[in-house]
């Protein structure tokens, strides 16, 4: 018999799950990385998702990653990007804890994972992205990269963690804008960088996210 085929969509309920998660991907950008998270799956290692905020996305990744034995791994501080501040255009209140005064959407974050019926199927690293990535010694499968979006905070999310990916492993790279009018600038450069090194060609693009695969050494 053929062995089974990934999913390429996430059932009606994990959908719903995303869908009811607090956070800014869209649906359909959400499918795209679905797609995306099935396809390196395939490779029986890690995903890694590298800025969790509430676990919108994390829900996708942790989907695919059951669905194919791995497990999705979510990185982030849980203390908001720039624009999630105070005063910033993201920012929520809701999400802000009232005792030390500062964003903690961890707490959300684990809600969402236990709605969903993932908990399971992620492992949470809480912390700083280069130093998670620094002390991370095992080949992975996916790099998402949907952290923060100044240009340290980008490229410090792609020097980390780009170097982790297995051959034929996919990057993705999330809010990914060439005109300045539609948004920061930071993610774009990142992904012109991936390109222009010659390990990563592009195979697929939806909106602002878009998928590259390892296809040479280096960054």
């Amino acid at each position: 018999m053929p062995a089974p085929t990934a999913p390429t969509a996430p059932q009606p309920e994990i959908l719903a799950a995303f869908e009811a998660a607090k956070g800014f991907m869209p649906v359909d950008e959400g499918l795209a990385l679905y797609a995306a998270a099935a396809e390196a799956a395939a490779l029986g290692l890690p995903l890694v998702e590298v800025g969790t905020y509430c676990g919108r996305s994390t829900i996708l990744l942790a989907d695919a990653a059951r669905a194919a034995g791995v497990v999705a791994v979510t990185v982030d501080h849980h203390r908001g990007s720039e624009e999630q501040q105070p005063g910033w255009e993201y920012h929520d209140p809701a999400v802000v804890d009232p005792e030390v005064g500062r964003m903690d959407t961890l707490p959300t974050f684990r809600r969402t994972l236990h709605a969903a019926g993932l908990e399971e199927h992620v492992l949470a690293l809480v912390g700083r992205s280069p130093q998670a990535a620094a002390v991370w010694q095992a080949p992975v499968g996916l790099v998402f990269i949907d952290g923060g979006h100044t240009d340290e905070h980008a490229t410090a999310d792609y020097e980390g963690w780009a170097p982790h990916l297995a051959p034929n492993g996919l990057l993705v790279i999330h809010d990914v804008f060439a005109d300045p009018a539609d948004g920061g600038q930071a993610p774009y450069r990142v992904y012109r960088r991936a390109l222009e090194s010659g390990a990563f060609t592009e195979i697929s693009a939806h909106r602002s996210l878009h998928v590259l695969r390892r296809t040479g050494p280096g960054i």
